[in-house]
């Protein structure tokens, strides 16, 4: 022990001896040097313990939420419906992939790594002379900052050596950068009119494209695709994907319980399912198919829009929530898995072999204001 405080003496600059300090503390009912009784204090450092550890579950939300999902059973493919054959690949290997479920329950393929064919279905597509078309919105500073990475992306990998147009829809046609084309691939640049909320910039794609598909569009191309423009291509994106109505599985819900997923409940949109009603959950960020089901498609989102306005009301997913209840209506004729269309946030899905598109860093403050 120090000398002072053995013999009681005090420091310059002290406040006592020690044995008069405890003897203060002991006189001011528990007050600490704070100021704070003892009680206080334990509130105290129990409200910076739990802060922390909140913050600590928001940082490994993720991963959390990963644990848990992965501990859902996904389902495997009906065996009565096999084996199943695609108009682009052949004979599908839906043995390929026994931990993941390959088919629906009526009867169409979900096309995932390792269950189909490339090379086939590339030769089917020249074999029948097929124009591909991608269409995209790149609206506001959505176009500075994605639409580049987007359409050079896309030259390296969507529906290479087949004949693609791509369409982007902007407000500022002048800004469109210029990408070095590969043969047999066009790029038509057309005018939007910028909406003042980035939610009806989403939902006016329906009416749009339905008008697109029955104008030029519909015309020189044989499929089409509709893409949102914050993601990227990192992989192989062929005509294996083709078909007459084709829906992506959400990569953040796809192995939900279908109670559990996010569909419009209010009983008063045309977007509206019921908690026995729905199959999958579908991401408004690829669909696709031949002209004449999107044109069915586009055109049932953009009625099922104009009848929720006139009610006063807005679909909680917007665009996407009428695509889901379209797509529960009107099955999609082929599924393609969350390889097709995935984000790096979920981490440890091992049943996630060959990402062909990944989502970009959103930014929503910067491009949304």
């Amino acid at each position: 022990m120090a000398l002072g405080a053995e013999w009681g003496v005090s420091w310059p600059g002290s406040h006592g001896s020690f044995g008069e300090q405890e003897g203060r503390r002991q006189k001011g009912l528990g007050k600490s040097t704070w100021g704070l009784s003892r009680a206080k204090k334990r509130l105290l450092w129990r409200f910076f313990l739990s802060a922390f550890g909140f913050l600590g579950l928001y940082c490994c939300r993720f991963i959390i939420f990963s644990l848990i999902e992965d501990s859902i059973p996904m389902g495997t493919c009906p065996t009565a419906t096999m084996p199943l054959r695609d108009n682009f690949t052949g004979l599908l290997r839906h043995w390929a992939r026994p931990e993941v479920p390959t088919c629906t329950s009526w009867g169409a393929p979900i096309i995932w790594d390792g269950t189909f064919n490339p090379h086939v279905a590339r030769q089917e597509a020249r074999r029948r002379n097929l124009t591909i078309g991608l269409t995209v919105f790149a609206v506001g500073r959505y176009l500075e900052t994605f639409l580049e990475h987007f359409l050079v992306s896309a030259e390296q990998h969507f529906m290479v050596g087949q004949n693609v147009v791509y369409y982007v829809f902007t407000d500022r046609p002048e800004a469109v950068p210029y990408v070095a084309l590969g043969r047999g691939r066009l790029l038509r640049v057309k005018l939007v009119q910028r909406e003042r909320r980035w939610q009806d910039v989403s939902m006016a794609r329906m009416p749009t494209l339905h008008e697109a598909l029955g104008g030029q569009l519909g015309q020189e191309a044989d499929f089409v695709f509709c893409l949102d423009v914050d993601q990227y291509f990192t992989g192989s994106f062929g005509p294996e994907v083709l078909a007459d109505l084709v829906a992506q599985l959400h990569a953040c819900h796809y192995r939900w319980p279908r109670w559990l997923l996010p569909y419009e409940r209010d009983k008063r949109s045309a977007a509206a399912l019921s908690l026995s009603e729905g199959d999958f959950y579908y991401h408004a960020a690829v669909f696709g198919g031949s002209v004449a089901e999107l044109r069915k498609l586009t055109a049932h989102c953009a009625t099922g829009q104009q009848l929720d306005r006139k009610r006063g009301i807005e679909a909680l997913w917007h665009d996407e929530s009428h695509l889901n209840k379209f797509f529960w209506l009107s099955k999609p004729t082929k599924l393609l898995s969350p390889e097709f269309c995935w984000t790096e946030e979920i981490i440890g899905r091992r049943e996630i072999h060959h990402p062909r598109l990944l989502w970009a860093p959103k930014q929503y403050a910067w491009v949304r204001n």
